[in-house]
């Protein structure tokens, strides 16, 4: 066991069950007073503590407002954030049951009607997320990153300037930057034309969304911000684009949105827009994760190629 972990389980007074992943963040199960929880050591660098403290101030405000997400829990000193002489971040949050409802790159379990009643179900949980969300006063210290046009196709996007990830070739690089200039306008458009704007997930992937007796819970806002609520629409898509169901499966969480929140014909027409920014957005979260020329890297820039391509018409 680390010193990190030591420091983190010492000043919450919890002990540890096991790892349950290292990706951006390593996540423990611990228990608190009996209770299981998560403790989370935040990846430095990639959010500061003002940031960390204002995720976990939305999802209790969430909380309090009876959405099902994980609930901050306090140190015993009474602190959301642990900083430890390490420059390590640690969080703890209440425990989630049940299990997620897929996996990235697995096809989607059950029959087509299964799959799409099961995202009917996710549509309205993001609808939720944002109906409650415009609800909640932030407080004036509330800072997250933006999923706005220069967090996707700006010089300096958020997950970083993916035009210039090693795996594109230089025709595919062009068309890339031909799709980005497209989008660039077009979402510019919508954004003037009052597009729905403001706090979203950003990452609700089937493994970020658990299941236990028929009902959903959004975890990991670990990448949320402020940005455009259809991209938190595209998010959901994008692994269920190879789906044989894909149609269906859409259809039914847009409808899902919209048994709870407007969203409009032209709003819909741009999902795969959206799709294709999130595509870009990934190829650019993968670059300084993995090997540049491996097949991770190649894979993200495949799918990202493919999904300019369609959105030129080629």
């Amino acid at each position: 066991m680390s010193t990190v972990l030591k420091q983190a389980l010492k000043a919450w007074g919890a002990q540890h069950v096991r790892m349950i992943k290292d990706r951006e963040n390593a996540v423990h199960e611990v228990r608190v007073a009996g209770k299981p929880a998560a403790l989370r050591l935040h990846r430095p660098g990639y959010q500061s503590e003002a940031a960390i403290r204002s995720e976990l101030d939305w999802m209790g405000a969430l909380a309090e407002k009876g959405m099902r997400v994980p609930a901050p829990i306090p140190t015993t000193d009474g602190n959301l954030v642990f900083s430890m002489s390490s420059d390590q971040l640690a969080t703890m949050v209440t425990w989630v049951e049940g299990a997620p409802i897929g996996e990235g790159g697995v096809p989607l379990e059950g029959s087509a009607e299964e799959q799409a009643a099961l995202y009917r179900k996710v549509g309205a949980e993001l609808a939720q997320l944002h109906n409650l969300t415009d609800g909640i006063t932030l407080p004036d210290s509330f800072t997250r990153h933006r999923w706005d046009i220069p967090g996707l196709l700006g010089d300096d996007p958020f997950w970083g300037r993916f035009w210039e990830c090693p795996a594109l070739s230089e025709d595919d690089r062009n068309m890339v930057l031909r799709a980005r200039a497209v989008a660039h306008d077009l979402a510019t458009v919508y954004l003037e034309n009052g597009a729905d704007f403001g706090l979203i997930h950003a990452d609700a992937l089937r493994e970020n969304v658990f299941v236990n007796n028929d009902l959903l819970t959004l975890i990991d806002f670990d990448d949320a911000g402020f940005g455009f609520r259809l991209y938190d629409l595209a998010v959901m898509m994008t692994q269920n684009v190879d789906e044989p169901a894909y149609e269906a499966i859409k259809t039914a969480a847009l409808a899902g949105y919209r048994d709870h929140r407007a969203l409009s014909q032209e709003t819909e027409d741009l999902l795969p827009m959206f799709l294709m920014m999130r595509r870009f957005a990934s190829m650019g979260w993968a670059v300084p994760r993995y090997d540049p020329n491996g097949p991770e890297v190649a894979s993200y820039t495949q799918r990202a190629v493919a999904a300019a391509r369609g959105f030129l018409g080629g």
